[in-house]
Order: C-alpha cells, then structure tokens, then sequence
C-alpha cells in the first residue's frame, strides 16, 4: 500500500486578485522546476488543508494548490458574489497564466472532481492528465440523495441524519437544502452559525468507512463551518452551475487525456454510481473501485491516488 509523501511546507505562497472582489490564497510546493499539477479542494468552500500536498512526489513535482474563492485564505471570507463554477474555471485559468505554465496535471476530489471536469472540458489543451476522486457530477439525484429525505444517504447514517433533520421545522422539511440556506443566509450570526454546525456535521462526520455516529466530523472550526455549509448550499441550489449531465455530455472534448478515476466502493456522499456512470461514458479512463468510503485520507484511496500521481509522473516528468 502506497502513503502519502512526507509533509511539505510551500517554497512560495500569492495573493491573487482575480477581480475587485475576490483575491485568492495560492500555495506552490515540492520541485519549482517539476511537472506542475493543480490540487483542487472539495467543498464547495472547504479549502486547502496541509495533507493536501502530499499526494504528490515532492522531487518531481510542481504542485499547485489554492483556497477557492470565499474559502481558506482566499477573500473575503465565505463571499458568494460571483461565485459560481465559472467563476473558478476562470480563475484556474487566471492563475495558470500568471505562472506562465503551459499544460499541467489537475487533480480533484468529490467537488473538485466536478471543478476538474469542468475546467478539464472547457480548456482540454490545458491539461496533460486527470486524476479524479470520490466522483459528484452535480445531478439532480446526486445532489438530493445526500441532503434531502427522498435521498438514500439518511438510511445509512440515521443517528447523524436526525440531528441534521432536527434543526429544520417540520413544515419546511419537503426541501432541506432550501430551509438551510433561509438560515445560513441570515443576517443574525447566531442564527447562521448554528445551521452551518448543524450542516456541516451530517457531512463532516460521514466520509469515513468505518463510522462513529457521535464523531463531530471535520469542520469544527465556525469559520469553516459557515464557508462551507453557505458555498454547498449555494452551489446546490444553484445545481453546482452546471446544465443537465452535462460532464458527461462533454466527455468527447477530454476522451483523449490520461485519466485515472478513484472512487470508494462504500462512499455515502458520492455513490458508487457517479463513478460508474463516468466510467460507463469514458471508457478510455482507468477507474479504480477501492473498499473505502469517501475520505482522501481513507487508506485504500490514498494508495489508489499516489500510485495514479506517480504513473503520470513517470510519463511526463
């Protein structure tokens, strides 16, 4: 089994400006002189975390990661003026250019998947290689299987999926998403906060395979909490921006580049299907089903998705 490299600290970090309101946090690590990929965070709204660097070999790689817009460091914080999808293929582009690199490998996981395809679909002559976890494709079923009663995830995670439920009247329950964000849109900070913890627990505590129904998940932090619970809810009940099926209906535009597609078997917040249905349309991607849940930090995933780095490494670097 593959882990991940030691840890790294940045040899560089920017501040971007990529229009009068927003300005985001870059980070650039490992070899200034490697093969330069692009790390792109889940969420939407959750940001870099450290670990996130370490999917790749430091000695070969050029690794490019940022806080997306109104997440991490990015500014300001929890923002949803103009952010949308597009927004961020732009800024991928934006930052792309002001490092002068030419094409490089773009890696995501469960909305970075989403933004990968994305950005990989609009400009296909950007990208060298695509390496794709816990796979989300913004469809209708997808986006209410986790966050709506008519979706399955609630079955498998009752414990967790009562106190989400909970914080919601009964009369306003027929569209969860909706009901949270009339709160996380609030103008009283109590009352946002509280949806965001409320939010961002069901969610948090839900990626692992083995799961503890009493673990507070991973966004304890109030700053994290609300930026990702407002952007989620934003992109969802906007369905992330995107038209129906349309990654999948774009697949002919990036049929040609080198991809790997890594998906737990036993992932409750991206099925198995949206991998399958990726797959069953790609067929020229290698998709890798591994016994795991929805984690980047799952065992099984890390070894999938190191092995996936370091084939691209072999074949570009």
């Amino acid at each position: 089994m593959r882990e991940l490299y030691p840890e790294i600290e940045p040899y560089r970090t920017h501040r971007l400006a990529v229009d009068d309101l927003h300005t985001l946090y870059i980070e650039e690590c490992g070899n200034p002189d490697g093969l330069p990929v692009l790390f792109l965070h889940g969420g939407p709204g959750a940001g870099l975390s450290p670990y996130h660097r370490r999917f790749f070999d430091p000695a070969r790689y050029r690794i490019v990661l940022f806080d997306q817009r109104g997440a991490g460091r990015s500014t300001p914080p929890a923002e949803l003026r103009d952010n949308t999808t597009w927004h961020l293929v732009a800024d991928i582009e934006r930052i792309r250019g002001h490092f002068g690199i030419e094409r490089w490998v773009v890696f995501g996981g469960s909305w970075g998947s989403t933004l990968s395809l994305a950005y990989a679909q609009a400009h296909p002559q950007r990208v060298l290689g695509l390496v794709l976890r816990g796979i989300f494709l913004g469809r209708p079923g997808e986006l209410r299987w986790f966050n709506e009663l008519d979706g399955g995830a609630r079955w498998i995670f009752p414990e967790r999926w009562e106190n989400y439920l909970a914080h919601i009247p009964e009369a306003e329950r027929g569209e969860m998403v909706e009901a949270y964000w009339r709160r996380l849109d609030s103008p009283d900070p109590g009352v946002q906060l509280a949806a965001a913890r409320a939010w961002s627990n069901w969610e948090g505590g839900s990626t692992t395979l083995i799961h503890d129904p009493e673990e507070a998940g991973n966004f304890e932090d109030p700053k994290v909490a609300v930026s990702v619970a407002r952007a989620e809810a934003h992109y969802f009940r906007h369905h992330v921006f995107l038209e129906p099926d349309q990654l999948l209906r774009g697949i002919d535009r990036i049929r040609h580049i080198p991809s790997t597609i890594v998906h737990g078997r036993y992932d409750i917040i991206c099925p198995m299907k949206s991998a399958h249905d990726l797959a069953q349309a790609w067929p020229e991607a290698e998709l890798r089903v591994v016994l795991a849940g929805h984690s980047a930090a799952d065992p099984a995933i890390v070894d999938a998705l190191v092995q996936a780095t370091d084939a691209l490494a072999d074949r570009f670097a």
